[in-house]
């Protein structure tokens, strides 16, 4: 088990993560802006999927690659980055026009959860998290895997709701405007602006696995 000052300094971790811009968050408020707030938690869900696929990973020790690989975590930037620019891209040059039909090309539930997941699958920082903060947290004379799990579940908590108020308070924002005509044209521009925010983060981003 783990003590209390420990599963407090992680909440705490994760929730400054969560306020932080970054590929996630932005990825979620992109498709809340365009689809609704429905979009949005099914979408995090897919980001919820992800964080589940590290902690395994991490738990059963293969997230130490990035240690042993330091160029692994830049291939998974690069990576991130290119998937995100993809989806900008396809929001710019959809076939729906938002000016006519009023709102962004919708995704099925099946790809709003899929892009969720490949989304945090490829967020280097969410690697970090779980091979360069968690670990600090364990003491190793106890069930390393044991804390590791229990630990990875209080940063999978606190990102879940942490983004769910944010697709909340998005998806509120986003009905309340768009009756608007003038909304229904910039709806797009701001989809594909978020996603291409995330991936400027992603590309600006200089850390490496040791200096986390």
């Amino acid at each position: 088990m783990i003590d209390s000052s420990a599963a407090l300094a992680m909440a705490l971790l994760s929730l400054g993560m969560v306020l932080t811009p970054g590929p996630n968050m932005l990825y979620l408020l992109s498709r809340t802006v365009s689809q609704g707030t429905r979009a949005g938690l099914v979408s995090l869900g897919g980001v919820a999927a992800g964080f589940a696929c590290y902690l395994v990973a991490a738990t059963a020790g293969s997230s130490a690659l990035f240690a042993a690989v330091p160029v692994a975590y830049d291939l998974l930037r690069v990576a991130g980055v290119c998937y995100l620019a993809w989806l900008a891209w396809k929001t710019v040059r959809g076939t729906v026009d938002p000016v006519n039909d009023g709102a962004v090309e919708e995704h099925s539930r099946t790809r709003l959860f899929a892009s969720g997941l490949v989304t945090n699958l490829l967020n280097p920082k969410i690697a970090l998290m779980y091979l360069a903060v968690i670990p600090q947290f364990v003491d190793t004379a106890g069930a390393v895997w044991a804390q590791s799990l229990a630990l990875g579940s209080v940063q999978i908590g606190v990102a879940l709701v942490g983004n769910a108020s944010i697709v909340f308070a998005a998806g509120t924002v986003a009905r309340a405007l768009r009756a608007r005509p003038a909304w229904q044209r910039l709806q797009r521009r701001l989809t594909a602006t978020a996603l291409g925010t995330a991936a400027v983060f992603l590309a600006s981003d200089r850390t490496r696995p040791g200096a986390a």
